[in-house]
């Protein structure tokens, strides 16, 4: 049995990818508890909801919403990446590992710029 190192793998091209998923799941969960909790004050009446509209008008929380934005993308796309590991079949394992990374972060980094647009 051939022993794999495992520095060689963290130099990977689908590490980065897997790091991705991971790392973006982690920020969208701890976002999302607080976006509850600010949404959920708006329920407490006119006043709780435009001292929240008036903080969302913040250029750091624009700056927090893009990045918000792209880390979903990277998520969903590197999620969708993982699926298409695990249930279809591909002709090596090497096209399967990073054929979606560097298409996932172009796509992932055009809705960014698409998001900013809006803004």
């Amino acid at each position: 049995m051939r022993k794999v190192n495992s520095n060689s793998l963290r130099t990977h091209k689908s590490y980065v990818a897997f790091l991705g998923h991971r790392l973006s799941g982690i920020a969208l969960a701890l976002f999302l508890p607080a976006h509850f909790i600010l949404l959920g004050s708006a329920l407490g009446g006119a006043q709780p909801l435009d001292r929240y509209l008036v903080f969302t008008d913040l250029a750091i929380v624009k700056f927090a919403e893009w990045g918000l934005v792209v880390l979903l993308a990277i998520h969903f796309l590197f999620g969708v990446r993982v699926l298409m590991l695990e249930f279809t079949e591909w002709p090596t394992r090497a096209d399967a590992r990073t054929g979606w990374i560097i298409p996932s972060v172009v796509a992932a980094v055009f809705i960014g710029v698409v998001f900013l647009l809006q803004l």
